[in-house]
């Protein structure tokens, strides 16, 4: 399928923006995914509308940004990899303007393998932000018989005992000073194994379904070279990513579950992949490895949708052309 070439820039700048705008609108959704694949014993949240009702209830409505921020910063070297990588393998794989199944397939995992050196400490920081008021949810809240201690009663003048202070909630610049002080360089890329093992078949799913949806239509009126009207790159974006997202959704539990540094109580931590498999699979049982299923199709979909939308529009072209 021959496509009209776009410079590397160009695609960097699309895949950037494209990212920014599909994280903003559905970032609410990946924070109730990660703390629903987080719950292991106390079920904190019954489902997704559960989770986000109640993280509006007692953080606030921006508490459902929580993390927002790391992923905001770094979506943008991320997709610009991710897609521009694939582009860029993709070209190199073709042979007369035609490439192969094969070749989209390796196109696609390409890209994933070159993805995870930003989206490894990407999730490492945003899943301890995001998982911050799932924790905080679990601790018990003092009852007013636990909070009258023993003692001489009161004096009518003095002032009252003040409240215990709130928790202070991790930021992304503390965790990252911790992570750094404690376990080096490679604090930050905890679970990048899980994380390849999830992008790479992903990347392999997504692109090639995008690719030969994004050309329905084109190849029957033998009208190749033209780029995919918005709608259909929008609708293949979304079908092709709620499908390699639900796919790897089991990739996905293994990976949050790994990143996850602070636990509640009773629940396991892991030695690795292997361990963590063999841990959730006896103690929770198969379905344990869909939690979340419904949350990240929801997530992936109409972000790829947009993604591909953006990137397919050249945002990236018109910008390059205003300042050139």
């Amino acid at each position: 399928m021959a496509e009209k070439q776009v410079s590397l820039p160009a695609k960097l700048i699309n895949g950037g923006v494209a990212g920014l705008v599909g994280v903003t609108c559905v970032f609410p959704i990946d924070l109730a995914k990660t703390r629903l694949q987080n719950q292991q014993g106390v079920q904190v949240y019954k489902g997704m509308l559960d989770c986000l009702a109640k993280t509006v209830r007692s953080e606030g409505y921006f508490g459902c940004y929580r993390g927002a921020a790391v992923n905001l910063t770094l979506v943008t070297p991320e997709k610009a990899i991710k897609l521009a990588a694939n582009d860029v393998f993709r070209q190199k794989l073709s042979k007369d303007g035609k490439l192969p199944l094969w070749g989209e397939v390796l196109a696609g995992c390409g890209a994933g393998t070159c993805q995870v050196v930003v989206t490894t400490p990407m999730e490492m920081l945003k899943i301890q932000l995001q998982d911050a008021g799932r924790l905080a949810a679990q601790r018990p809240v003092p009852t007013s018989a636990q909070t009258a201690a023993p003692g001489p009663a009161p004096s009518l003048v003095a002032p009252s005992p003040a409240r215990p202070a709130p928790p202070q909630r991790p930021s992304a610049t503390g965790i990252t000073l911790e992570l750094l002080k404690t376990r080096g360089l490679a604090g930050l890329y905890r679970g990048a194994g899980a994380t390849l093992m999830r992008d790479v078949p992903f990347s392999m799913i997504y692109f090639p379904l995008f690719a030969n949806l994004n050309a329905v239509g084109r190849d029957c009126q033998g009208d190749v070279q033209s780029r995919a009207p918005f709608w259909q790159s929008f609708i293949a974006g979304c079908t092709a990513g709620s499908i390699a997202a639900v796919a790897v959704t089991p990739l996905d539990v293994i990976k949050t579950r790994l990143q996850t540094l602070q636990k509640g109580e009773g629940e396991d931590t892991y030695r690795g992949i292997v361990d963590c498999t063999r841990r959730i699979m006896r103690r929770e049982g198969p379905s344990a490895f869909l939690k979340g299923a419904t949350c990240r199709a929801l997530v992936i979909a109409p972000l790829f949708g947009i993604a591909q939308g953006v990137y397919f529009l050249g945002v990236g072209e018109t910008v390059l052309g205003l300042l050139g």
